[in-house]
């Protein structure tokens, strides 16, 4: 049952102090592995992220780890997103989901691991575009013609 004060009718309600602030590398705050990808916005929900971590494409230090694992700041994280796998350093920790700026600056990526995902990209890139795509199907007059001639060749 909830107390009704002055402030309460005059609509000045208390607010918990949540700081969706990152804890800077001198505190000791604590938090699991699952719960930063997601506040880092490498995946969208919670339970993406530790099915990520379960299936081994989220590796902590070097190791596969649980959802459970607390993140430390300098930890590296190796994952992998789609086709791309990145390696990135954390420099932060938050508990809570903030915009794409706010997310970016808990982790650094690694050099050596933005180039390795360009080259990739690059060469899927290359690839795509010496397969030869949909510019060889028939449009819509030529398979008239073709089913034209089919049926010709079955009288």
């Amino acid at each position: 049952m909830q107390s009704f004060t002055v402030n309460n009718i005059m609509g000045q309600h208390h607010k918990p102090n949540h700081s969706s602030a990152p804890a800077k590398p001198g505190s000791e705050a604590k938090i699991r592995l699952d719960k930063w990808l997601w506040a880092a916005r490498f995946y969208k929900t919670r339970s993406i992220a530790k099915d990520m971590i379960e299936g081994g494409k989220v590796h902590y230090e070097g190791h596969r780890v649980k959802a459970s694992k607390e993140v430390t700041v300098g930890a590296q994280i190796r994952l992998r997103q789609g086709f791309d796998e990145k390696t990135v350093i954390v420099t932060a920790l938050c508990e809570r989901r903030g915009n794409a700026t706010a997310a970016a600056s808990l982790y650094e990526e690694t050099p050596d691991s933005i180039e390795k995902r360009e080259l990739a990209a690059a060469q899927r890139k290359s690839i795509s575009a010496a397969t030869p795509g949909s510019a060889n199907r028939p449009n819509k007059k030529q398979r008239r013609q073709i089913i034209q001639f089919r049926h010709q060749q079955s009288e």
